[in-house]
Parts: C-alpha cells; sequence; structure tokens
C-alpha cells in the first residue's frame, strides 16, 4: 500500500447477535492501525460495537460509554491497554489536550474514538475510520478505511 493509498472494506449485520463476528472482522482489519475513528449518527452503535471489540480482545473489565469521563482506559488479559474517548461533550480541541489525549494517541495502545470530527486537527493522519450507518431495517452497515 502506496502512502496515501486507501484500504476499504464494508461489513454488515443486521442483529446484536452477529456483532461479535464484525467485531472480528473489524480487528483482523485493523490490528496494525491502533488508532481508529468511530463515526456515525447518534444511535448507530458506536459504543456497542467498541464493546464487541474490546470483548474479542479479552479486555478484563467493564466497557462502556465515556460521555463524562471522555476517556476510560481498559486493559486485557494479555496486559494491552485500550483507550475509550467520547468527545461528543467537549467544546473544543484545548479539552481534549487538557487530558493529555496527544500522549494516549502515542502511547502504542489502541485509541477507539468516538465523535472524531471535535479533535480533527489532533488526529494522527495514520488511522482506521469505522463508519456505522443503520438503514431502514435497523442493519449496520460498517464502512472501514485505513490510511
Amino acid at each position: 500500500m502506496s502512502k496515501n493509498q486507501i484500504n476499504t472494506k464494508t461489513i454488515e449485520y443486521s442483529s446484536l447477535k452477529d456483532i461479535n463476528k464484525a467485531a472480528q472482522s473489524i480487528l483482523a482489519f485493523g490490528k496494525n492501525t491502533p488508532v481508529w475513528l468511530f463515526e456515525g449518527q447518534m444511535g448507530a452503535g458506536k459504543t456497542t460495537l467498541i464493546k464487541a471489540i474490546c470483548e474479542c480482545m479479552l479486555v478484563n473489565s467493564h466497557v462502556q460509554s465515556p460521555t463524562y469521563s471522555i476517556v476510560n482506559e481498559y486493559a486485557t488479559t494479555r496486559g494491552e491497554n485500550i483507550y475509550h474517548f467520547d468527545f461528543y461533550r467537549i467544546k473544543n480541541e484545548e479539552e481534549a489536550m487538557d487530558i493529555g489525549f496527544e500522549d494516549y494517541l502515542y502511547s502504542g495502545g489502541f485509541c477507539f474514538i468516538e465523535w472524531p470530527s471535535k479533535v480533527v486537527n489532533l488526529l494522527p493522519s495514520k488511522h482506521l475510520k469505522v463508519n456505522i450507518e443503520v438503514d431502514e431495517n435497523g442493519k449496520r452497515v460498517i464502512n472501514l478505511s485505513k490510511v
């Protein structure tokens, strides 16, 4: 893959019983890219998908939305760190800087970021975009793009 080439994949699931299979496919696709940007409308299932991905990664703690804390840290049974951000409530990028966001980004741990549009100027150029769309029947269509 050349420097500016984008690698893409689409994954679909119709019910929560299929979410772990989707999570495993996303993990296989993005395993070498530590920063993941989760995009989708309110209620699209960003946090639910992150929970399933964390389960597949063998996180040994409760995974929940960091809506008010902004960041949650999880550890896997292999001793890896995962950082889960929800920037929905921040007003500007300075708030992200105040919690040490850049330190997390370059820590080597996975960073799962909900509402990345709030911190667009702080994001690394290499990342995995996870865009979740919901069709009229409730099916989730996940478009992945790796830069």
